[in-house]
């Protein structure tokens, strides 16, 4: 019975099986199915394929290509002027003054003229053969087509010849031919006029003024030979952007650049800008570059006038002319840290401008935001190397400057790359906690402390003398590396310092995280003597340099632990140095007994009882905060006048400074531990 069953389901799915065959059959897929679409049919049914979308970008795409082509004009030397309008309804209006579009027949369509050829069928142009255009942006013979296609209404009138031409198109089909307007005899080029059409951007799309103004402005710095007369309706302008104005930059990129610095302190006091020949005259290339103090990086760059925020070739040529200047310099003034520099290092933390000219540019995609050419990275690294070089050793105050600033970039990077190949390593474990360390047993950091101290002897005392539910004990073996002096690599390799670190959990530099910080104090407690407080200081120097936001945020704490023990007659005091033991002889004890003074040889040799009454019961204890002065900013605290200015000056790689401070003072010192 059930074998039956099983026998006839499977009839029934055979069955069904043979319909849905039988039904794929007569829907069958022939050569009517193949559909072709004529003209400017594609751009409108997929218009993502040639603007990248139909978004507020995508649309503003449009208003480039048209300015793409009048720039073409001035690039090849037949226009030095053009205008940009934005009406109020949101229509783009572009003139040059360049040779006009062709109006006579075209040769391949005798019925049409080469004006209506351009602006109603793709891959057409002047801009194929090399000849008309040397260096173009529009190249793909798309641009001023696809802009006709997708627009509601489009106008166009070229001068040419004296006479004067117009044409009108709706939505990229012509109301009619091209008619003669009369004559002009004082008027030439092209000019575009359009609005979006929207049914293909939507019924709230309109164009920003702002942005278009940021375009033109960006076209007058790339080409200095260029006058760009910006226009818009009075209720579209604003604060940053004006109802008319002349873009004209003589100074090109260089101007560019002086107005984005805008006072803004740099490393260099002298910018790197300049423009070269690429393959003896077959392209150009023009630069203007600056290392800002406090500044994030800012790059953009340029193929034939067309922005490429995508970088490309030219940027991987810049990056390598700069890494290899840079390095060969550094090799010539005896720096061998310089091998570790790599083209982001220098590029990385640059503001600037790259703007190549180059003949038959490849570029991703319709919308060219990526150069591909191969060969210009080779043409504008050879170009921009040698002046790069030249800049550097013609500089050499400011090349000094820029390396170690570069160098500082670079050893920051190998040190994240080691902190995340470290916790690529150790994936199982939460916590890396160094050997020596007494952590205490609560789970948070609430209440929590940490004290930092002086070699194992002191961390033994120590250990005896806390409350291990808060306090834990980090011994140190004696003077932890001077980070003021010391390259990144001598830090990363220094035990006592990699031992702090991993003890605290916060990371150090542009990892610190203060989240992660596992105690809510760190109490520095070194001996109250003169190798202690440099020990103190060369750790405050380590905090205030790599984990700055632990000082700001009132974590970090100086123990303050006696000198010295005076007792007479069961009656005892701590005095913390010579003028308080001396204050304290003369107020708090009398000439009837013996006074017994004994000094502490460290913390190590003060009884652990002692140790928890005077400097780590938080009841009996005395502790100074670490601060920033009060009138300082954190962001003030990095100029030559503020704390960071004091650090490097008495802790950093100039001896003679250090001299300097103590000579200036040497009169104003009332005491001296020697």
């Amino acid at each position: 019975m059930m074998m039956w069953c099983g026998r006839r389901r499977l009839a029934h799915i055979t069955d069904a099986m043979a319909d849905l065959f039988q039904s794929s059959v007569t829907n069958q897929y022939s050569a009517s199915d193949i559909e072709v679409l004529e003209g400017l049919e594609p751009v409108r049914k997929r218009p993502g394929m040639y603007i990248g979308g139909t978004d507020e970008r995508a649309m503003h795409h449009l208003a480039a290509e048209i300015l793409d082509n009048a720039m073409d004009e001035a690039v090849a030397g037949h226009a030095n002027r053009i205008e940009f309008d934005l009406a109020a309804d949101g229509r783009v209006t572009v003139r040059d003054n360049g040779r006009g579009i062709p109006v006579d027949p075209h040769p391949k369509f005798k019925d049409k003229s080469a004006l209506e050829v351009v602006l109603t069928t793709l891959h057409s142009g002047g801009k194929f053969n090399g000849e008309t255009y040397k260096t173009s942006g529009g190249l793909h013979g798309v641009g001023l087509s696809v802009v006709n296609a997708l627009s509601e209404t489009l106008e166009v009138e070229v001068a040419r010849d004296r006479l004067l031409w117009t044409q009108s198109y709706d939505r990229g089909k012509p109301r009619s031919g091209p008619k003669q307007a009369g004559k002009t005899s004082n008027r030439r080029g092209t000019r575009i006029s359009f609005r979006p059409d929207p049914e293909i951007f939507g019924d709230k799309a309109a164009f920003r003024a702002k942005a278009l103004y940021g375009m033109a402005k960006a076209k007058a710095y790339l080409f200095k030979g260029v006058q760009i007369r910006w226009s818009c309706a009075p209720a579209l302008a604003g604060s940053d952007v004006p109802e008319t104005a002349t873009l004209c930059f003589p100074g090109g990129l260089a101007d560019y650049l002086e107005t984005v610095l805008d006072g803004c302190r740099t490393i260099t006091e002298v910018t790197f800008a300049g423009e070269a020949d690429l393959n003896g005259g077959d392209g150009r290339a023009e630069w203007a570059l600056a290392w800002p103090e406090n500044r994030e990086s800012a790059i953009s760059s340029y193929c034939n006038t067309i922005p490429t925020p995508e970088g490309g070739t030219h940027e991987s040529g810049l990056r390598n002319a700069l890494a290899r200047g840079l390095k060969t310099y550094g090799e010539m003034a005896g720096n061998k840290r310089v091998a570790i520099v790599t083209g982001d290092d220098v590029l990385g933390c640059a503001i600037g401008i790259l703007s190549v000219f180059v003949a038959d540019p490849e570029f991703q995609g319709q919308t060219k935001e990526r150069l591909s050419s191969p060969g210009v990275a080779r043409l504008v690294e050879s170009s921009v190397r040698d002046h790069f070089e030249h800049f550097l050793t013609g500089n050499p105050k400011a090349a000094d400057e820029l390396l170690e600033h570069v160098l500082e970039r670079a050893e920051e990077r190998l040190r994240r790359k080691k902190d995340r190949e470290l916790a690529r390593k150790t994936p199982t474990r939460k916590v890396r906690l160094p050997g020596k360390l007494a952590d205490c047993a609560s789970g948070t950091a609430d209440g929590t402390e940490i004290f930092l101290v002086e070699g194992d002897s002191a961390g033994g005392s120590a250990k005896q003398a806390r409350d291990r539910k808060t306090q834990a004990i980090l011994p140190l073996r004696g003077k932890i590396l001077n980070v003021a002096s010391a390259t990144q690599d001598k830090m990363r390799a220094n035990q006592e310092i990699a031992d702090l670190i991993q003890a605290l959990g916060c990371g150090y530099g542009t990892a610190f995280d203060l989240g992660r910080l596992r105690y809510e104090r760190v109490i520095i407690m070194t001996d109250a003597d003169v190798d202690g407080a440099h020990i103190a200081s060369l750790l405050m120097t380590f905090f205030f340099r790599e984990m700055p936001r632990l000082v700001e945020n009132g974590s970090l704490y100086l123990a303050m632990p006696p000198l010295y023990r005076i007792s007479q007659k069961g009656k005892v005091v701590y005095a913390r140095d010579d003028p308080h033991k001396e204050e304290l002889l003369a107020t708090e004890f009398d000439a009837r007994g013996k006074i017994d003074v004994s000094r502490f040889k460290g913390l190590g040799e003060m009884p652990p009882g002692q140790l928890k009454e005077t400097t780590m019961n938080p009841e009996t204890r005395t502790l100074l905060k670490i601060v920033l002065p009060e009138e300082e900013k954190p962001s003030t605290a990095n100029g030559a006048d503020g704390t960071a200015g004091l650090v490097e000056r008495l802790m950093g790689r100039k001896p003679e400074a250090r001299l300097k401070f103590i000579q200036q003072r040497a009169e104003t010192v009332e005491y001296v531990d020697i």
